[in-house]
């Protein structure tokens, strides 16, 4: 059956690359995006750095000016909820009353911040990151007086307790965990932001049990399970994301910490595809079932998609990547640690510059770059490649990285 109509359900990085990638590849059809935002397709790692200080405005958020999705004849329903879709009739309706049909759907709805059930949860003045208005109403916060009290030390959590510290305010993190970056990070990675953030002023507690929020009406503190009250202004939360799939478990798709994909992007449904931190699908480079939250791995399965809902049978196993950027500090990841059995430091952690690379069978499986772009683009090299790497070699400094090729 010819595909005449694409609805796409989700407005951000995934669904917006879908719809550029379908007319790239030449598809003459009818592609209609459907967002809950009323902002046109934008990009959200800015969000709690650039944008939340001011540096960016908004329209440099946009993955394209507004006037492009009208050049390609993308129809754009912005603000605008999906709240169903019917697989027989190969129909999503929406809240404003509407009905799409298609004859292939995209679901590309990524992950919410996971939100707290702890008293106090509902008190203005607490915040979660994750839209342009989201970062809209925590600016303020940046100029008011009072500490910000951030719940998570993960990757928002820290770059908002970096904008902060930089402009000037009293911070402090709560991590239930033993350390930062706890999940995505090992030891020597975790150890180097702790003390960044420490030596900038930031009081981070780790393994501290929060309870929940005080105050009448607004926040004005956070308690611990201790007893201890924080006095507070503000406070984040950053605990994590979930994926968006409850329109996906309403129609009856296989649903298993997100949307269940093939390799080619599909649902159990034929019709349906799923692109973004929403899904759950297969790695043949890791021989694994993930769910990966980040802009590179939304784009490129997006891309896969788009292509498979041409009629293509593109398999996606791009090399994940991610970056985050705290203070004068940039990291670059490529690649995933899990499995290595071998850990290497090249270079001064001191020096805020160097790289910890995780080896299996003495291969490089990951790399975390710090301050060390040479090292975050030689690693996706020797990752690709899977050269034999020699540990010792790797930790000397004064041996060039591409005479490990």
């Amino acid at each position: 059956m010819a595909v005449e109509r694409i609805v796409i359900i989700g407005a951000g990085q995934a669904g917006a690359q879908a719809a550029v990638s379908l007319r790239q590849g030449g598809y003459k059809g009818a592609i209609t995006m459907i967002g809950a935002e009323e902002a046109p397709p934008y990009q959200r790692p800015p969000l709690s750095k650039a944008y939340l200080k001011g540096d960016l405005d908004e329209a440099r958020l946009y993955l394209r000016p507004a006037e492009f999705y009208e050049s390609q004849e993308i129809a754009l329903h912005l603000g605008v909820h999906a709240t169903g879709i019917d697989r027989k009739a190969k129909a999503v309706s929406t809240d404003d009353g509407e009905t799409h049909l298609y004859d292939a759907l995209l679901i590309a709805t990524g992950a919410p911040p996971r939100r707290i059930s702890a008293p106090g949860a509902d008190l203005t003045g607490v915040h979660y990151l994750r839209t342009l208005a989201d970062s809209d109403s925590l600016r303020p916060m940046l100029a008011a007086p009072g500490r910000v009290v951030i719940v998570g030390a993960g990757y928002i959590g820290l770059e908002v307790a970096a904008v902060a510290r930089q402009a000037g305010r009293e911070v402090t993190v709560l991590e239930m965990a033993p350390r930062v970056l706890a999940r995505v990070a090992s030891e020597p990675v975790s150890a180097f932001y702790e003390s960044l953030h420490k030596n900038a002023g930031v009081d981070l507690r780790l393994g501290a049990a929060f309870a929940g929020f005080e105050g009448e009406g607004r926040i004005h503190g956070a308690r611990l399970q201790d007893g201890e009250v924080i006095e507070c202004e503000t406070a984040l939360v950053g605990i994590g994301a979930a994926p968006e799939v409850s329109l996906a478990v309403t129609a009856g798709l296989d649903v298993e910490n997100g949307i269940i994909v093939d390799e080619h992007a599909r649902s159990s449904d034929p019709s349906i595809f799923a692109a973004g931190d929403c899904t759950n699908f297969p790695s043949p480079r890791y021989g694994r079932r993930m769910r990966l939250e980040s802009v590179p791995n939304a784009i490129e399965q997006a891309k896969a998609a788009a292509a498979n809902m041409l009629g293509n049978e593109t398999v996606y196993d791009a090399l994940p990547w991610f970056w985050s950027d705290q203070y004068d500090v940039k990291l670059q990841t490529v690649g995933l640690m899990e499995g290595h059995d071998d850990l290497i430091v090249r270079g001064d952690p001191a020096e805020k510059k160097f790289a910890v690379w995780y080896l299996k069978d003495g291969k490089a499986l990951a790399v975390d770059a710090i301050n060390d772009p040479a090292s975050f683009a030689m690693g996706k090299k020797l990752i690709m490649t899977g050269a034999t790497l020699d540990p010792a070699k790797l930790a000397d400094t004064n041996v060039d990285l591409k005479a490990l090729a």
